[in-house]
């Protein structure tokens, strides 16, 4: 049978499909014929000027958390200027905390004052270290 060669097996799959689900003559207890597809994969070898190398990665620290800046002074802004400034200055992994030891959260960051930092202020530190800024809520 050429023409079953000449199909997909998607095709062939839609085919068969398809008759199995036409109203068709009476049954006359035949069964199907079995229907083999074989799938058949091939690899390409990489082009010439492949740029995978045998050559074990840099374990140097990127230039960005080799940086140290001089970390500036935010105690006494508002939570929300001080991250803010921080930022600005190149420290990006910024924590905060309730000064008064209750544990609540800053959850409107403009509301709540700096009165602590870690490290100190004027410390040249690589940016990528964590700066945590103790906080109260205005008025405190």
């Amino acid at each position: 049978m050429h023409l079953a060669r000449a199909l997909t097996p998607a095709a062939l799959l839609i085919a068969a499909t398809a008759s199995a689900c036409s109203p068709a003559a009476p049954s006359t207890n035949t069964p199907a014929p079995a229907v083999t597809v074989t799938a058949t994969t091939t690899t390409t070898p990489p082009p010439s000027g492949d740029l995978t190398t045998d050559q074990p990665e840099s374990t140097a620290p990127s230039r960005r958390s080799a940086q140290r800046v001089r970390l500036p002074d935010v105690v006494g802004m508002n939570l929300q200027a001080a991250q803010d400034h921080l930022q600005a200055t190149g420290f990006y992994i910024l924590n905060d905390k309730d000064a008064t030891g209750q544990g609540r959260l800053q959850v409107l960051d403009r509301n709540w004052v700096v009165v602590r930092q870690t490290p100190a202020a004027g410390k040249r530190v690589p940016t990528s270290t964590l700066i945590t800024l103790y906080a109260k809520k205005l008025g405190e």
